[in-house]
């Protein structure tokens, strides 16, 4: 059940887009919805600014996102939903942005961020976020593409599937959309699951769908054994034949160098993405 969603705001033009596709899914579920803002951390010479400086700083932000709330607040007025508002001022420097976004996540059931738009760079969050917060918040994520076309998200499904640990919790993760939906397709793309060799059965994508089928799911399996394209663009294809307003799949990532380096066929998707994407880790 999903019960609390979770929506990060910022200044990229779409704001209200991102509201308006929250608010329709918070409505769906009968979710609590709360919208978050946070500031720039301070960077790490900023202990030499004076008092003045930094207050002006603090300032700033919380007329930024002031803004942000207006805009939440006037997005979600005509609907009948249970809302709240954060504004997350945190100067440390020991923290970014994306490190708040993620502690606040984990009080939710999911988070929605919007894709980063190219034309509209964000100086706070990576452009991989949606993918980078799925694997350090624990909790699934929503992203919303920025050319998104307004319509119900959810009520035809596909999962991309490769039998790995992330594709089975993301599959976990997306059950209550699952449930709601009127068509759900499994693709699987390649011979079988990362580090295994040779296809996974003899019908791939029999097995997850008999179990979804315990959930009272109907689904549809397809196997594309290889391909010439990259994975991604297999899989928006695939979308894209199926007329689909959602994607499942597993974010890939690994930590190194106190950086967050995620899998090429997720950071591809990220980047590439035509419909709403549910990322799990």
């Amino acid at each position: 059940m999903i019960r609390s969603i979770l929506l990060y705001l910022h200044k990229d033009g779409h704001e209200a887009d991102h509201v308006a596709a929250a608010a329709d899914l918070a409505t769906a579920h009968g979710a609590h919805l709360t919208g978050l803002a946070v500031a720039e951390p301070l960077a790490a010479h900023a202990e030499y600014l004076p008092p003045e400086a930094l207050d002006r700083y603090r300032d700033a932000w919380q007329i930024h996102n002031a803004g942000l709330e207006t805009v939440f607040n006037e997005g979600v007025s005509h609907y009948a939903l249970r809302t709240e508002w954060r504004s997350v001022e945190d100067l440390r420097v020991d923290r970014s942005t994306l490190d708040v976004i993620a502690q606040q996540a984990r009080y939710s059931d999911l988070l929605m961020v919007g894709q980063i738009d190219p034309d509209r760079p964000a100086d706070l969050v990576p452009s991989d976020l949606p993918g980078q917060a799925a694997v350090l918040a624990g909790r699934p994520v929503l992203a919303i593409p920025y050319a998104w076309k307004r319509r119900a998200i959810g009520h035809r499904v596909i999962i991309a599937w490769d039998g790995g640990r992330e594709s089975a919790r993301a599959v976990s993760d997306a059950l209550p959309l699952l449930r709601r939906a009127d068509e759900v397709q499994i693709a699987v793309i390649g011979t079988g699951p990362r580090g295994l060799t040779g296809p996974h059965g003899d019908l791939p994508g029999a097995d997850i769908a008999a179990h979804l089928a315990r959930h009272d799911i109907r689904v549809t399996a397809t196997h594309q054994g290889s391909v010439d394209i990259p994975v991604a663009d297999a899989l928006l294809s695939a979308a894209a034949d199926a007329d689909a307003d959602l994607l499942v799949m597993g974010a890939y990532g690994r930590s190194r160098f106190r950086e967050m380096v995620m899998g090429g066929t997720t950071r591809r998707i990220l980047s590439e993405m035509t419909l709403p994407v549910l990322l799990s880790h």
